[in-house]
């Protein structure tokens, strides 16, 4: 048996001493190419919603990838990535205030404060003018879109009105740390955990949604 393994182990041995890859080893990054770089992009625009410095963030990783395996060179490779990035946005296929509107409506929805958006939209290359012009859209009044997110994320964390009564008094203090962690002001914090009941907080939410409006 072990001669046998021995024997095995040779008919995998190159000459020069190396082995064979394992079978289904993956390989290296291809060399970088405008349509390799068109092909990553369409991809990744089919599944993902994108600011255009994300997508040449995301396509920047894949040169840079390329580049430090010896299949390409970094400066030509931003090069074809920023002549793409710009045709996209001319063509339409990228559209940073669209994706700034999209993304912030559903980041309020889910639960996040104007102060969280904003932080998330500046991690995706969003420009600070852009954001600020966009939450000033989203929630022109300044009140009622944050206590509707106050209230989602309340919901989502089972806080304050969702508590039992007999846990609920004692648990404030948590609730509202919570709350200003994510960014929303006291006063917020503070109404939204006033609502009696999971009911009171929903009436509270659709309020602030048709004052939104």
């Amino acid at each position: 048996m072990a001669r046998a393994r021995g024997d095995n182990r040779t008919a995998a041995t190159r000459e020069g001493g190396q082995t064979d890859a394992a079978p289904g080893r993956r390989r290296g990054p291809k060399p970088i190419t405008l349509t390799s770089l068109e092909n990553a992009a369409l991809y990744y625009l089919k599944r993902f919603a994108s600011s255009s410095a994300n997508l040449k963030r995301v396509l920047m990783h894949k040169v840079m990838r390329a580049a430090a395996a010896g299949n390409g060179d970094t400066a030509e490779g931003e090069r074809l990535v920023d002549a793409l990035v710009a045709r996209y946005l001319a063509a339409g296929l990228v559209d940073d205030k669209a994706y700034a509107v999209q993304r912030a409506a559903s980041l309020r929805r889910q639960g996040n404060s104007r102060f969280a958006i904003r932080g998330k939209l500046a991690l995706k290359g969003v420009e600070g003018a852009l954001i600020d012009d966009m939450l000033a859209e989203l929630d022109e009044d300044g009140t009622q879109g944050e206590i509707a997110a106050a209230c989602a994320l309340v919901r989502r964390r089972r806080l304050g009105p969702f508590r039992s009564a007999a846990t609920r008094a004692a648990a404030r203090q948590k609730d509202l740390a919570a709350l200003a962690r994510a960014g929303f002001s006291l006063e917020v914090a503070r109404r939204v955990l006033r609502a009696a009941d999971p009911d009171a907080l929903e009436a509270m939410a659709r309020g602030a949604s048709e004052g939104d409006e």
